[in-house]
């Protein structure tokens, strides 16, 4: 019987946090509404190539890309929120030492998301499209562009940057589990850069130094993992001769 209290009251602390994240996701979903505008601008302004305009192909271009626009600020935001809803669900499992480490994961992640966002939008972004744009110039087509098409391409390069640059976070929980480990990461790091560099020039436009711009900082990012990984099993071992 106390079982089976115990698995109520479980669910429904998971159904009053998943309700927080929601009303998180709503409120900064209404946020994003109203920040499109200049948002909006701010990106035309900025990485949009001089010789082309943003065009609409039909009516409901606009109230999409406003959603889309919304979506991509909820996420950002909503993105530490749901971290620390997911810590505060399984800190009951977790000893004071564990609580206490994990917790950092939280602004680690938020900030890493960031980072990736900030990369790929300001760096890898405009790259890519005043790449294209040449191409197309090069050929004496007129350019003509739907925002929503553009939107789209954008958001097909940042969200799977962004999620990269998670790496870091990844690997140090996978360490903190015993999943991994720095030996195993070591040993896998021919194969790991083999992916950071396919990944690296699939995303990027066909010349050295474009690629060089993406796969330096990914394997940056592999190293830094490792160091974490390894940083992460010397602290648990001390906490384990320490008890």
């Amino acid at each position: 019987m106390q079982q089976e209290m115990s698995l109520v009251e479980h669910l429904s602390e998971l159904r009053n946090r998943l309700i927080v994240v929601t009303a998180a996701f709503i409120i900064t979903m209404i946020a994003g509404f109203m920040v499109s505008p200049p948002l909006l601008s701010f990106m035309s302004d900025y990485t949009l190539p001089h010789s082309v305009t943003w065009n609409v192909f039909s009516f409901t271009d606009g109230l999409i890309i406003y959603i889309k626009c919304a979506l991509l600020v909820s996420v950002l935001f909503t993105l530490p929120v749901l971290l620390y809803e997911v810590w505060a669900f399984i800190k009951p499992g977790l000893t004071k030492q564990e609580a206490k480490g994990t917790i950092l994961y939280i602004p680690m992640s938020f900030f890493l998301f960031l980072l990736g966002v900030s990369f790929s939008y300001f760096v890898l972004f405009p790259m890519v499209l005043q790449f294209m744009s040449s191409i197309n110039q090069s050929i004496g087509v007129v350019e003509t562009y739907g925002i929503s098409e553009y939107f789209t391409f954008l958001f097909n390069i940042v969200f799977p940057v962004s999620i990269i640059f998670e790496m870091p976070v990844v690997v140090l929980f996978l360490t903190k589990l015993g999943i991994i480990n720095p030996g195993k990461l070591k040993k896998s790091r021919k194969v790991s850069y083999f992916i950071l560099i396919v990944i690296g020039v699939l995303i990027t436009p066909p010349d050295f130094v474009s690629d060089l711009l993406v796969i330096i900082p990914l394997i940056v990012l592999f190293e830094i993992s490792i160091a974490l990984s390894g940083w992460s099993m010397k602290r648990q071992e001390r906490l384990i001769k320490d008890e």
